[in-house]
């Protein structure tokens, strides 16, 4: 795709600055909005595609599907429409930083936590998605580009629904719905069991992807090992994921990040997380060390487990003050107190009786001193 656009004016509010990404369907421009002193993305559907109703249908969907979300980690969709030319197009806001996949490329495997506070970003992302009835269904690292904004690093924005799977109440009379049983679309690395067989696709094929791709971020390696992508689609149908501890048995992991992960790529859709916001809500949990992730079979005796080391520092002070309150009552009591009158009721008898015999002998004395002086 050559640089035709770079220059030309858009909507008669944007103005082409440069090319910055390119792909088999069209690119992606920097664009000035000077009206409104910004920069903007413009994404444009290469003119050769629009005898293929298939691409258009799914580039428009794209923008529409964007166009409904509203949470502050998806890439915002301002306008779209078609060029002079007939080229379709759509103005998003522009953003700065990297993908994960260049991210993981540039640093190698990421920090746990940090992992963990991404990723949940990212879920309550695909959570507003999921509730619209708008399912991503290739969700990968390159999909997912980090940024700074307010001030705030790490900060997540999904990118590329152009495969997304929007139902019926989201599209408009007469669009085309690409998403028929039997049909695959995704990247073979990061997509479902069912998805790789061509089934029928809920919010949960992308928590699966989730998975995928948490598990690449921690290890920096896909859960399985394969050579082509076809051999990533039969292991992703037919083989039990590698677990983190043995993946990269050098690297250590916060307390219930392998369940975490591990119930993510469960084969079956029903055994995994039950939405992208309660996969968020578990790995905002982990990153804060307030839990240790498990399947559902073994939440009920986990959560005792964890609740147990607290609740003995609790009961036992009960029980301590009660001893400590019954040791003084004793002591307090008059049998220490009785040794102490004894020795003095013992001596008394004997005081007086020396004070008698002093007074009989002073009065003999006394007596014979008068007989002798008369």
């Amino acid at each position: 795709m050559t640089d035709s656009y770079v220059g030309r004016d858009v909507a008669g509010q944007f103005r082409i600055l440069q090319k910055i990404g390119a792909g088999g369907m069209g690119a992606v421009y920097k664009a000035e909005q000077p009206d409104m002193n910004r920069h903007v993305a413009i994404k444009i559907l290469h003119p050769r595609y629009l005898s293929r109703a298939d691409l258009v249908s799914r580039f428009r969907r794209e923008a529409r599907a964007m166009s409904h979300l509203s949470h502050p980690n998806t890439a915002r969709v301002f306008l779209y429409g078609q060029l002079d030319d007939g080229a379709c197009y759509f103005v998003m806001e522009y953003l700065e930083g990297r993908n994960l996949a260049q991210v993981v490329r540039a640093e190698g495997p990421m920090d746990p936590l940090r992992a963990c506070r991404i990723m949940a970003q990212v879920c309550g992302a695909l959570d507003e998605a999921h509730r619209g009835g708008i399912v991503h269904r290739d969700l990968k690292p390159e999909n997912i580009f980090l940024t700074v904004q307010g001030g705030i690093e790490d900060f997540p924005k999904v990118l590329d629904f152009g495969l997304a799977k929007v139902t019926e109440k989201q599209m408009r009379p007469g669009s085309m719905i690409l998403t028929r049983e039997g049909m695959v679309f995704g990247t073979p690395e990061f997509m479902s069991p069912e998805q790789a067989r061509g089934k029928t696709l809920d919010a949960r094929s992308d928590i699966y992807s989730l998975g995928v791709i948490l598990y690449e971020l921690v290890t920096g390696k896909l859960p399985f090992d394969a050579r082509q992508p076809i051999e990533y689609i039969q292991l992703h149908v037919n083989a039990e994921p590698i677990p983190l501890s043995q993946r990269t048995p050098e690297r250590s992991f916060p307390p219930g990040l392998e369940a975490v992960v591990m119930r993510a790529l469960a084969k079956e859709p029903e055994q995994r997380w039950a939405s992208a916001a309660e996969l968020g809500h578990a790995l905002e949990q982990i990153a804060a060390g307030q839990m240790v992730g498990t399947p559902p079979p073994s939440a009920p005796t986990t959560n005792p487990q964890v609740a147990l080391p607290q609740q003995p520092p609790q009961a036992q002070p009960p029980q301590a003050q009660p001893q400590v309150q019954a040791q003084p009552q004793p002591v307090v009591q008059t049998p220490p107190v009785q040794p102490m009158p004894s020795p003095m009721q013992t001596k008394l008898p004997w005081i007086v009786l020396g004070a008698g015999v002093l007074l009989a002998l002073g009065g003999a004395v006394a007596l014979i001193v008068a007989l002798t002086t008369r």
